[in-house]
């Protein structure tokens, strides 16, 4: 057997609970053979290395046990940690494995399946401890020894009325130092920190920041405690918004799974839309300076700056989008803020604008002073041409980097959408324009 091959290291990894090596370990090893390794193993510790893997390899992991193993390990595994194990298998699938579930357990996970995909209430636990703020320290201690179950979640408690509205919460902490006779309501936080089930997952990571907590109650639209939210699965949240995000900067629909675990022809399908609506845009570029065809024939040194100054613009572009979208994923920037953006990116661009322009003035200017290069007689123009596109092309890619993940925002749509390169085939287009715009009116005439 595979389990027996790892020998006792991995037996060893276990018992000390290593899950970092745990994870690194199983992760050589495809999920066929991971399968047969938690065949080796008790059911409750097959639920926990199941849980240290990612979604995908997991839920492949799952399909490859037995009958047996499969029923064992969905009723010990973490009702949250089993929410996401589904949320990866098809509703079939799913259907099936929910006749193999105790029958309490099978309430709880068609009740967290019941909430919005990608919504807190999918990935909360129902493994909480709620006590009354009449009791004193010795009834809770005696009701806390009735839920063993849940021993993972009582670092905090959280106080109930009769019908089971959040009101606040005690720190276990609190609770081990105090009387047995003291009550309950003295140790109140005098906090009422929640979370909606309903709402998007992607709030849980400013609320965790926010509050500096390591869990955080869910509660339902008439304030009932349904639910918990640990970090660490606000963790896997934050990790997988964060790939999402960077992924469509790249100008690619986000992956699903590893990089090395896509299919060449699903990463096509990833890649290919992207790629298409890019080259497309660029085709503008060709109609622009297509259009502008005369002028460049009359100046031909027009040309050797071109690729220059746009890919100053599109890199001004790409810089300004890259911060506002990473801003708003922090809550640093809303929509109501656009002015100021708008403003200080004005500011901003035309400020790097300048610094470009001068580095340009002074290099056509050095390279007709030493000889390195000849612009003709009418240098200093071609210089003054090439210093205000490039203030006009760096200062229009800000804004409009700045400027398109908001209005995206406002349009209710991903502003991660609004990636680099679509911004730079934007400014490109745009810059041609600029470019040759500026050249009729200051160079063209002297020529």
């Amino acid at each position: 057997m595979i389990g027996n091959l790892l020998g006792p290291e991995f037996a060893e990894m276990i018992q000390r609970r290593d899950f970092d090596a745990l994870r690194e370990t199983l992760l050589h090893f495809p999920a066929a053979d991971i399968a047969e390794i938690l065949c080796d193993l008790p059911s409750g510790d097959a639920a926990v290395l199941l849980r240290l893997l990612p979604r995908r390899l997991a839920a492949e992991t799952f399909g490859h046990l037995p009958a047996k193993n499969q029923e064992n390990t969905l009723n010990d595994i973490a009702p949250d940690d089993r929410t996401a194990l589904f949320q990866e298998l098809p509703a079939a699938a799913v259907k099936k494995l929910l006749s193999l579930l105790n029958p309490s357990e099978r309430d709880i996970a068609i009740r967290l399946l019941g909430y919005p995909k990608n919504s807190i209430g999918r990935r909360m636990t129902p493994e909480y401890v709620s006590i009354k703020r009449n009791w004193t320290v010795a009834e809770t201690f005696s009701h806390l020894r009735t839920q063993q179950d849940k021993r993972d979640s009582v670092s905090q408690l959280y106080v109930v009325d009769d019908k089971g509205h959040l009101l606040d919460f005690v720190r276990l902490r609190n609770l081990a130092v105090a009387t047995p006779e003291t009550p309950v309501s003295t140790l109140l936080e005098h906090k009422n920190f929640s979370l909606r089930a309903a709402a998007d997952q992607e709030t849980a990571i400013a609320a965790f920041k926010k509050y500096g907590l390591t869990m955080l109650p869910v509660v339902d639209s008439d304030n009932i405690l349904v639910g918990v939210l640990t970090a660490d699965d606000v963790l896997d949240v934050a990790e997988a918004e964060t790939t999402e995000d960077i992924q469509k900067l790249g100008g690619v629909e986000a992956l699903d799974g590893p990089y090395l675990k896509i299919g060449v022809f699903d990463m096509l399908r990833k890649r290919v839309p992207w790629l298409a609506v890019l080259f497309i845009g660029e085709m503008f570029t060709s109609t622009a300076m297509g259009y502008f065809e005369k002028e460049i024939e009359r100046a031909a040194v027009l040309a050797i700056f071109l690729p220059l100054i746009l890919s100053s613009g599109g890199n001004s572009g790409s810089q300004a989008t890259t911060l506002i979208i990473r801003s708003m994923a922090l809550g640093d920037v809303a929509l109501r803020d656009w002015w100021r953006v708008f403003c200080k990116e004005l500011f901003t661009g035309f400020l790097l604008g300048c610094s470009l322009a001068a580095i340009g003035v002074v290099r056509i200017l050095t390279w007709q002073f030493l000889g390195i290069k000849d612009y003709g007689s009418k240098h200093a123009m071609l210089a003054l041409t090439v210093g205000g596109s490039l203030v006009g092309v760096v200062l229009w890619g800000s804004l409009i980097g700045s400027m398109l993940p908001l209005l995206l925002r406002r349009l209710k749509l991903d502003p991660a959408v609004c990636s680099a390169p679509f911004v730079a085939t934007f400014v490109d287009v745009t810059g041609i324009i600029i470019y040759f715009t500026i050249a009729y009116f200051l160079l063209l005439p002297h020529i």
